[in-house]
């Protein structure tokens, strides 16, 4: 099933709409919506507007996450990566971004500065018990199960 998510500008830039850039690309590119460039310093970190608000239809979810190559060659990440965009959400999308380099970092009006990938959700049930099956983990931790 392919989701129609509806977009509406909130400002009149020229950006190009959020499109997927090859054959099997899972994500499609959030651009900045700023009319000045932005600097972060190393650990600095803002929230860049993309000019746009979309409509995610019920069942999916919108995942925003940093674009890779920024990433390893900047330390350009998404604080909260991957960020939750809800499908009753109808603000304007932000990107939460992070310098974790050692330098600091310019972000250009209409640059590329995250993808979005629309997923689907599974709302679970949650039931309170009075105990839990046993499992082959059980209650081990953080690295319990091996590097």
């Amino acid at each position: 099933m392919q989701p129609v998510v509806k977009i509406l500008r909130l400002r009149q830039r020229g950006l190009p709409l959020p499109s997927y850039q090859s054959a099997h690309a899972a994500g499609v590119d959030l651009t900045a919506d700023i009319e000045h460039e932005i600097t972060l310093a190393p650990l600095e970190r803002a929230a860049i507007p993309t000019g746009i608000a979309m409509a995610i239809p019920d069942g999916f979810e919108g995942q925003v996450r940093p674009r890779s190559g920024r990433a390893i060659s900047e330390g350009l990440t998404v604080v909260n990566a991957p960020g939750t965009i809800d499908a009753d959400y109808r603000g304007e999308v932000k990107v939460l971004l992070i310098n974790l380099g050692g330098e600091t970092i310019s972000i250009r009006p209409g640059e590329r500065i995250a993808q979005l990938v629309i997923a689907p959700v599974v709302r679970a049930e949650f039931v309170e018990v009075e105990a839990l099956e046993d499992s082959s983990r059980g209650s081990g931790g953080f690295g319990h199960t091996g590097r």
